[in-house]
């Protein structure tokens, strides 16, 4: 065999070697704690007997956005994995720091997902985001990552993606979710850095921070094979899709026009017309009582889950089937 054959065989990171039909599961990035326990990043790789894509698969990236965790979890059971051309790393838990104290963020009150593709001599931040750049997403020729609402907030099972990239919107469609929203991308976002590197790559959101909803973790693990197939790592499916998903070119948060107490009247995936009662505001009497109507056509993407608002509260998230310009709505926590 030739040296640069042997090469091609042998799957590294960080010093970390994995052979074609091998199966590790190791540490990267390990820091340490106040009392100097070493905390590392767990990442599981798995390589086919012959060569293929290299799927990153990841969760948690905000500590407390556990769903991915679960999804990653069932996927690895899978029976499926073992026939794969190719090579995934699955990485469950990307924020150990948030995911171990129920926080989206790190210690030192950053956001992993504003800090790629980092620094190697920044911060706690800026230092994971470049390990998981140079170790990972460089090393990779895909990549899924898996999200939930924030804190009191419920997602609609749904793919983001950037669906003017072809090989992008091909993943999206092959996923298989309920819904696609054409999302644009954000500064210091892993998904854009992955862009930057020419790494088609979806985002997926479903559910709410802090629980498990097992139709969510469903859709994950099937949409994850669902894309290895169409990749070229699994044979082709069998059976073809029955419905395709709803394609959003945009999205917007309704906000409560007053405060009070709200009774929302739709539900997640629920259409909306122009002018549709979506929920109604009323005082601790429910004697006056406002109503909150939609201001465009579209699907219900994302909820919060309070009832107690304040006027200009983000109560009700609108998917589109229209390009729109009002950025004001804009879901700034993804």
């Amino acid at each position: 065999m030739s040296l640069r054959k042997k090469k091609r065989r042998v799957f590294e990171i960080e010093g970390n070697l994995v052979k074609p039909s091998e199966r590790k599961r190791f540490s990267i990035g390990a820091t340490s704690l106040f009392d100097f326990t070493e905390l590392g990043i767990p990442v599981e790789v798995i390589r086919g007997n012959e060569p293929g894509p290299v799927l990153f698969i990841s969760g948690a990236i905000h500590g407390d956005e556990i769903n991915g965790v679960e999804i990653i979890r069932k996927l690895l059971r899978r029976k499926e994995l073992s026939q794969i051309k190719g090579t995934i790393i699955a990485i469950p838990i990307i924020n150990v720091f948030g995911f171990n104290n129920k926080s989206r963020y790190l210690p030192d009150g950053r956001d992993l997902n504003r800090s790629f593709p980092g620094s190697k001599e920044g911060s706690q931040a800026g230092r994971m985001a470049y390990m998981l750049m140079n170790e990972v997403v460089k090393k990779s020729t895909h990549g899924i990552d898996f999200h939930t609402g924030a804190l009191h907030r419920t997602n609609l099972p749904q793919i983001r993606a950037f669906m003017e990239d072809e090989k992008t919107r091909s993943m999206a469609k092959a996923f298989d979710a309920p819904l696609i929203l054409n999302s644009s991308l954000r500064d210091g976002s892993l998904r854009e850095a992955a862009r930057k590197r020419k790494i088609p790559m979806l985002l997926f959101e479903g559910g709410e921070a802090l629980r498990f909803d097992e139709n969510v973790i469903k859709i994950g693990v099937r949409g994850c094979i669902n894309v290895m197939r169409s990749i070229g790592m699994l044979p082709p499916a069998l059976k073809k899709r029955d419905k395709e998903a709803y394609i959003a070119q945009s999205s917007h948060w309704v906000r409560a026009p007053h405060g009070g107490c709200l009774r929302l009247k739709k539900k997640l995936g629920e259409a909306v017309s122009k002018g549709d009662i979506l929920g109604v505001i009323s005082d601790p009497f429910d004697r006056e009582r406002i109503e909150v109507l939609s201001r465009s056509n579209g699907v219900v993407i994302g909820l919060s889950l309070i009832p107690l608002v304040n006027r200009g509260d983000a109560i009700i998230h609108i998917g589109a089937p229209d390009k729109n310009t009002d950025k004001d709505g804009i879901d700034y926590l993804d």
